[in-house]
């Protein structure tokens, strides 16, 4: 069963969005544990098909990630496609890793860096 991270469903989509698309453009992400266990496998699942590499599996990809522009002037789904896909073209998936961290200051919460391997 999918982890609701105390939100909405709107909401979730949203923040997974958003989080899926920055550890593409960053390639390393801290966040909470649940969140980075969650983030996994979309981002997963968007490698697997950046790897496909067809326009369809491009306008998949398109439809769920953000269109933010990376530092290079391309856009995420560029770097996916172009970058990073291309690194793990012999992989057969274990795309990502996630660290465990110490617990936040603030509230304790479990804390993960999750980074592209």
């Amino acid at each position: 069963m999918a982890r609701k991270l105390g939100r909405k469903t709107d909401s979730r989509m949203a923040l997974l969005r958003n989080l899926a698309s920055d550890l593409i453009i960053h390639e390393r992400i801290e966040t909470t544990e649940a969140k980075a266990k969650e983030l996994r496998s979309i981002v997963e699942k968007m490698i697997t098909l950046g790897k496909r590499g067809d326009l369809h599996a491009r306008r998949q990809a398109a439809a769920f990630l953000y269109n933010k522009e990376t530092d290079e002037d391309n856009n995420v789904i560029q770097k996916l496609f172009d970058d990073v896909a291309a690194r793990y073209e012999d992989r057969q998936g274990g795309y990502t890793r996630v660290l465990k961290l110490n617990e936040r200051q603030g509230d304790g919460a479990k804390m993960a860096i999750i980074e592209l391997v």
